[in-house]
């Protein structure tokens, strides 16, 4: 079985994160094969769109737990992990096609940051998205402390990430995190008319729009990448981080307001 089913539809490529028994979450072979995609699809020229999807119930839980506790037991690896994760996503933002994150169910912690470096972003009323690190005792640091705050503003981009705060679809479309909101059963529509508006526009001129636009909204990207990564390396090696993993784990709240003992 593929980790990463590829659907291809006339111009338009669908990738389909497929460990749905495990909720799409993240493990290091599903990033290094959604890697592997993204790169042909943006080499490829028959294809002038690219679509992430989730199969199963929800685009993505986010970070594989096994990866977080791992991390927790070395957190001198985080940059190696986070280059290959990074690496992957920014080729959403990279590649001169256009991107669209179609996401239903849930989209949780890194699996949002996948979204938010995709250039557009539809999204079932029902569906769950956050930013949900800081309940662990991390940031987002593979780009949604970085793109957040030019998608939907300092004010609210902070609200979500300090707070862990879950909205639904119609919550994210009303602030600007989300292009398009339907009923799940909808979805496929909405991303198909949006889609079919692209292929109505000149490629190269897209790539160029794109290219401009993103250079314009985060003239800084590069070095708010690092500084997520600098910050990111003291919480990982904080004890907030052991707590929270470890109640991540037992399945259970952290409880961050009393000493730890």
């Amino acid at each position: 079985m593929s980790l990463v089913e590829i659907d291809d539809r006339g111009a338009v490529r669908h990738l389909v994160l497929n460990r749905p028994e495990k909720r799409n979450a993240l493990n290091r072979e599903l990033i290094e094969a959604l890697g592997g995609a993204l790169q042909a699809a943006a080499g490829d020229q028959a294809v002038r769109c690219v679509v992430l999807r989730g199969a199963g119930a929800m685009f993505s839980s986010g970070m594989d737990l096994a990866e977080l506790r791992a991390l927790s037991e070395h957190p001198e690896r985080l940059r190696e992990l986070r280059a290959g994760i990074l690496a992957a996503w920014n080729l959403c933002e990279e590649m001169p096609k256009p991107t669209i994150a179609q996401i239903h169910g849930g989209c949780i912690g890194g699996a949002l940051e996948l979204a938010l470096a995709c250039d557009l972003r539809t999204i079932a009323k029902e569906a769950v998205v956050g930013l949900v690190e800081t309940r662990v005792g991390l940031i987002p640091d593979v780009g949604g402390s970085s793109r957040l705050p030019a998608l939907v503003g300092v004010g609210r981009a902070k609200e979500l990430i300090m707070t862990s705060k879950l909205i639904d679809g119609a919550e994210a479309e009303r602030i600007g995190l989300a292009n398009r909101v339907a009923p799940a059963a909808e979805l496929d529509r909405i991303t198909a008319e949006l889609i079919g508006e692209l292929l109505a526009c000149a490629p190269v001129a897209i790539g160029a729009a794109k290219r401009v636009i993103d250079s314009a909204a985060r003239p800084t990207l590069a070095a708010s990448l690092e500084l997520e990564v600098t910050a990111q390396a003291a919480c990982a090696a904080s004890a907030d981080f052991d707590r929270g993993t470890r109640a991540l784990a037992e399945k259970r709240q952290p409880d961050f307001s009393v000493a730890e003992r």
